[in-house]
C-alpha cells in the first residue's frame, strides 16, 4: 500500500499489533507527531501500549482533521478496527511510507 503524504492535515490511529490497542489524534505534523510517538514522548497512552503502527487520514484542513477525530472517538471499537482492515488488510505499518 503507498501512501501519499501531500495535504496538510491527518487524523492518525496508532496501535501494537493488528486487531490490537487503538489510539487516535490528528496532527498538523504527521512525520513529527508519529516520530514522537515512537520514541515514547508523543502521549503515555502511546508509550504505555507500546503503539508503534499507523494508519492515517489525509484532509486538506486541520478543522476537517479535527472533526473526523471527534467522530472516530465516538465510534465503537468494531467500527474501528473495520475501518483499519479495509483500508489496511494487513495492518501494515504506515509510517515507513511517510517518512522516507
Amino acid at each position: 500500500m503507498e501512501l501519499r503524504v501531500t495535504r496538510n492535515a491527518h487524523v492518525y490511529i496508532m496501535t501494537n499489533k493488528p486487531m490490537g490497542v487503538l489510539y487516535i489524534g490528528v496532527t498538523d505534523n504527521l512525520p513529527a507527531r508519529i516520530t514522537a510517538h515512537r520514541s515514547g514522548t508523543g502521549s503515555e497512552f502511546c508509550k504505555k501500549w507500546q503503539l508503534k503502527r499507523l494508519y492515517v487520514e489525509p484532509f486538506n484542513r486541520i478543522d476537517e482533521a479535527i472533526a473526523r477525530e471527534k467522530a472516530l472517538k465516538k465510534w465503537n471499537r468494531l467500527w474501528k478496527l473495520r475501518l483499519v482492515c479495509e483500508a489496511n488488510p494487513e495492518w501494515a505499518d504506515l509510517f515507513e511510507t511517510i517518512s522516507g
